[in-house]
């Protein structure tokens, strides 16, 4: 049975702090955030914004564009890394948020869990509620999986500069307008690993950057060739001699906790595809040097990292590949519009990659491109730490949804904030009735008095 993405929504929160003031605040050079990290705006949450609102209307923004009731809806997933309750899940509150609008016990007959694995989860909710209609237990109705996260990281700490908030939640049916998943090829590989994670009570996550990126790289470079074996053994692919596997994917959308990750991501799986093939020989004529081996045999991530004659040299030889007229044929085709969104919202976690594929449609669509029966491959990653690599073709239906996409519009009027009140949010030092943006038709958090019995309650109300 056919399963896929029907529609997708977004929402994402209209505060924002611009790089260029952040870079002057901490003393860097604004270069640095807008070509070195691709970012130009960090959206913020108000004083009355969790992640589990911003889940809400994202929900109720395509339930109300498709015309949806709640009878239509089968399973709500909602996928974060920005949890606050270690009982209940936050599809539950979604639950509550919604049936404001619908009515009391609209949504009783609808299954769902919250699902945690860093930024892969939402991945992993995708599978299981694809699979959830393969299996023909749907009976025609839809799934919703929401991923919603607000990326928060310590004052003047090295992630505070890859900031952003927002919710991406996705329509899947048995009947998708805009993307059909390739059955039976979805590939994982899963160790464990301490490159980020957040303790509990801890609200902001402890990081280990580099090791970090190194880890996303690597994992995604072995779920791909786990996909490689199973596309070839399904017979859905066919990898003729001097080609690769990414030869196959007409658009490729990575994991973005910064918009120009994706682009080292790309090129680090491109020059492992490549290195075995003819075209390589030609490449390595043109940048003029030797590709760099580390000294250590083994390959490890920590003997990679602890050779630094290695990383330099190998970070110029990047620098060098990414500039070829080979790579950027592929980063333009196949990857660049998905990062225009990132560079404008930021980090969204478990969001960044569908945001992504969000980003490809529209600018793509831009173009005047026919996207009808491309592949679109899909790299994601989750610290601690998984991968998963999958793959769609877009369906001939699509424009129906694309025509109307306009990320600007849907964000709406954002509000740049000053330095001091980007601080006063950041440090939670406002309430909830101390908002600074006043929305009309949306889910907000309100504030409870703290006495014993409502002691940790969160309450929301839709804003009429």
């Amino acid at each position: 049975m056919v399963a896929g993405i029907d529609d997708i929504a977004i929402y994402i929160p209209r505060l924002y702090i611009d790089a260029a003031d952040f870079a002057k605040a901490r003393g860097l050079d604004p270069v640095k955030l807008q070509k070195g990290l691709g970012v130009s705006q960090m959206a913020i949450v108000d004083a009355n914004q969790d992640p589990a609102c911003l889940a809400a209307n994202a929900c109720l923004r395509i339930m109300q564009k498709n015309k949806l009731s709640p009878e239509d809806i089968g399973r709500l997933y909602v996928s974060t890394e920005s949890a606050f309750d270690e009982s209940k899940a936050m599809n539950s509150y979604v639950v509550g948020m919604l049936e404001q609008v619908y009515g009391q016990g609209a949504f009783e007959h609808c299954g769902g869990v919250e699902t945690k694995f860093a930024c892969v989860s939402g991945s992993y909710a995708l599978y299981d509620n694809t699979n959830w209609i393969r299996a023909g237990e749907a009976e025609g109705k839809h799934a919703l999986v929401v991923v919603s996260d607000i990326a928060k990281y310590d004052m003047g700490s090295s992630g505070e500069m890859t900031q952003g908030a927002g919710a991406v939640v996705m329509l899947l049916n048995d009947n998708p307008r805009l993307l059909a998943f390739d059955p039976k090829v979805t590939a994982t590989s899963i160790k464990d690993e301490y490159d980020f994670y957040r303790p509990f009570g801890k609200e902001t996550p402890i990081v280990h950057g580099q090791y970090s990126n190194l880890l996303y790289m690597i994992q995604v470079r072995k779920a791909l060739e786990s996909y490689k074996k199973k596309v070839i053994a399904s017979g859905l692919i066919k990898i003729e001699p001097g080609e690769t596997i990414l030869d196959h994917m007409d658009y490729i959308n990575m994991h973005l906790p910064y918009s120009n990750m994706g682009k080292k991501a790309l090129a680090y799986l491109v020059r492992h595809e490549w290195r075995q093939l003819p075209r390589w020989k030609r490449i390595l004529q043109e940048i003029g040097v030797e590709e760099p081996r580390p000294k250590d045999p083994r390959g490890t991530i920590e003997s990679v990292l602890g050779d630094e004659e290695f990383m330099a040299k190998d970070h110029e030889f990047t620098k060098l590949f990414t500039k070829t007229r080979e790579y950027q044929e592929v980063y333009e085709s196949k990857l660049s519009s998905s990062l225009i969104a990132s560079s404008m919202i930021g980090n969204l976690y478990t969001a960044s990659l569908y945001l992504g594929f969000r980003s490809s449609l529209e600018y793509e669509f831009q173009k005047g491109i026919e996207l009808e029966a491309k592949r679109v491959g899909f790299g994601s990653y989750g610290s601690g730490s998984s991968a998963m690599v999958f793959s769609g073709v877009i369906q001939p239906e699509y424009k129906e949804i694309v025509k109307d996409m306009n990320l600007e519009a849907e964000i709406g009027d954002r509000r740049k904030l000053t330095w001091e009140e980007y601080e006063e949010l950041h440090e939670n030092k406002l309430l909830p009735e101390e908002s600074m943006v006043h929305s009309k038709k949306e889910f907000v958090l309100v504030n409870v008095n703290t006495d014993r019995e409502s002691r940790g309650e969160r309450r929301y109300i839709f804003n009429e």
